[in-house]
């Protein structure tokens, strides 16, 4: 009986420590959903002019809708672009820098989110390309929506969105 209390307070300490590794970034894979500040002075900086956009009403029928997002390095220092998923599989992304196409992004936990790990230089912009499919829920997906892009990066985290009605 001793032992079984004693393993199973061993298991509880490895999963709360396990937890608490996770949250805090020691294992390398923390994942953060803030935004990042136009008006932030620092030497890295982040500037994302439209951060939300409105497909308005669409037709499942009709299929997939694309938006594209800028993001540009305002600051005076290199920023890394570390991580790009979406909130939902129905959703990908596609990054443009320069020369480097990448993608599809998508939902963590519904097939592969490579990392980026991409350079934006001071005053270089990246397109990163939303594509969305009404269908991909089916009838069930009918009505208002909407999804969040998250871009990790060495000046944070960033955030970015759309909404649409979906119609059969």
């Amino acid at each position: 009986m001793k032992n079984v209390i004693i393993t199973i307070i061993g298991t509880v300490l490895v999963v709360v420590g396990l937890i608490f590794a996770t949250r805090t970034g020691i294992l390398g894979d923390k994942v953060t959903t803030g935004s990042v500040s136009n008006t932030a002075v620092s030497p890295a900086n982040l500037d994302i002019p439209e951060k939300f956009f409105d497909f308005g009403t669409i037709s499942m029928a009709k299929g997939e809708v694309e938006h594209l997002f800028t993001v540009k390095n305002t600051g005076v220092s290199p920023i890394n672009l570390e991580k790009l998923y979406t909130s939902c599989m129905c959703t990908v992304a596609y990054l443009k820098v320069g020369e480097y196409d990448r993608g599809p992004f998508g939902m963590p936990g519904h097939g592969i989110v490579p990392k980026v790990n991409k350079e934006l230089l001071p005053n270089q912009t990246a397109e990163i390309k939303v594509v969305f499919d009404p269908a991909a829920h089916g009838p069930s997906g009918i009505g208002k929506i909407e999804r969040v892009v998250y871009l990790e990066n060495s000046a944070g985290a960033a955030e970015f969105g759309f909404k649409a009605e979906v119609t059969p």
